[in-house]
């Protein structure tokens, strides 16, 4: 059966996980990730913090990517310009849930025992450059540890 347009809204999946052990910078894609309860991405720089894991959605990249194209197409074509997971400094790159919609306080499921709860949406520039996640990035603490992988299914918990 078919799932309708609420519950597709709800569910999909991890494209990458990334991490650096600089604070500064783009992170860089990784086979998987320990995320570690109440601390983050074990082995990222920012675990720890008050915004313990980033996730910023392949939607956002795409669109970033699009209007780039719009503006000068022939100079993206020559150039070969592309957006890579972490560029924009996210822990977990995702598809088909629009993050920056979910209210603080959303529990999102990663795979079998991961749950994450939204603590920020977006934040401010703290440095010049091309960042996405001040945007549309969303931060989360975690509630519930485990492995996160590409590929892992993502669910979001109804507040109901």
């Amino acid at each position: 059966m078919p799932m309708s347009i609420k519950e597709s809204s709800k569910r999909g999946k991890i494209i990458a996980v990334c991490l650096s052990q600089e604070r500064a910078g783009s992170k860089k894609p990784v086979n998987q990730g320990l995320l570690k309860e109440d601390y983050g991405l074990v082995g990222d720089a920012h675990a720890g913090s008050e915004r313990q894991v980033s996730l910023l959605a392949r939607e956002t990249i795409d669109k970033m990517l699009s209007a780039l194209e719009s503006i000068n197409p022939d100079r993206m074509r020559s150039q070969g310009i592309k957006i890579n997971p972490g560029d924009s400094a996210e822990n977990l790159v995702t598809e088909g849930v629009d993050l920056i919609s979910l209210p603080i306080g959303t529990r999102i499921d990663i795979g079998e025992e991961v749950i994450l709860e939204v603590t920020q949406i977006g934040k401010a520039f703290h440095r010049p450059g091309f960042y996405l996640l001040p945007l549309e990035g969303i931060f989360a603490r975690v509630v519930h540890g485990g492995t996160v992988t590409a590929g892992d299914n993502l669910v979001i918990e109804d507040l109901r």
